[in-house]
């Protein structure tokens, strides 16, 4: 089993610790429809905001409310040392209230620097939903802001990790991070360009997920995100996010479905 494994587990056990609320569907098919948000506002009808609570002893800071902010239209999750429950830092997370299936999935990203951060894009649904851990990856480790990490797991099974360069650096500029799932096929793409794709039917999640974006930080998992150092505050910018179902057209004029077959 990978650290990344290991710490969503620990992430599981400590969301029904913390007992945050069931979140009702409105779905019953278990998948929502195609949406963009350019983050103009937070809809917190739209976003859960952790709030109050941490992943497990590899998670050095608490999700909090306060770390989650919307200025000139863009989404900003803050990490910084400040006593918040059990931990002294704080850290920002937000989930959909909904579950999103087959489609693509876009956002537009700056990540956050500094060894021992990760600032994370994914898909998940686990135990907390009576699911199996299924999970879709984006994660940029701040010790190596030159690359990002693309990775899947199927019923809590993951070591499908790839390390993708970032032109530039994922914490200098925007960069624009994707990925196309569908039944028989998983394609990951940056800045419009395929980085990996999976065909083999057996690492191919199958169960609908929430879509996540978190930064987070950690003085334990050294091998996999670096030594924590603390630097000062530090934040991960989103500027747009999206789904497309399949077979819809595309949602807006950058977006990757106007140009993928």
């Amino acid at each position: 089993m990978t650290t990344k494994a290991i710490c969503n587990i620990f992430a599981v056990a400590a969301v029904l610790a913390a007992g945050m609320p069931a979140i009702a569907h409105s779905q019953t098919s278990g998948t929502a429809p195609s949406f963009v948000d350019n983050f103009d506002r937070l809809d917190q009808k739209f976003w859960y905001v952790s709030d109050g609570w941490n992943n497990g002893s590899h998670q050095n800071c608490t999700w909090s409310k306060d770390q989650v902010s919307v200025q000139e239209g863009v989404l900003e999750l803050s990490f910084e040392e400040r006593k918040t429950g059990e931990r002294d830092f704080a850290c920002g997370e937000i989930q959909t209230r909904q579950r999103f299936g087959y489609g693509t999935f876009e956002a537009r990203i700056k990540t956050a620097e500094g060894s021992g951060l990760n600032s994370a894009f994914f898909t998940y649904i686990g135990p907390t939903d009576k699911k199996p851990h299924d999970e879709i990856d984006f994660e940029v480790l701040g010790k190596d802001s030159s690359r990002v990490q693309v990775n899947q797991y199927i019923s809590a099974k993951g070591g499908n990790e790839k390390l993708v360069d970032v032109e530039g650096g994922a914490n200098a500029a925007f960069n624009d991070y994707a990925f196309v799932w569908e039944k028989e096929r998983l394609r990951f793409y940056l800045n419009g360009n395929l980085v990996q794709e999976v065909t083999d039917p057996t690492k191919i999640p199958v169960n609908a997920q929430k879509i996540f974006f978190s930064l987070w930080g950690t003085d334990t998992l050294s091998d996999w995100m670096g030594k924590f150092a603390y630097q000062g505050p530090a934040g991960m910018q989103i500027d747009r996010v999206a789904y497309t179902a399949p077979g819809e057209k595309c949602l807006f004029p950058e977006s990757l479905t106007c140009t993928l077959d």
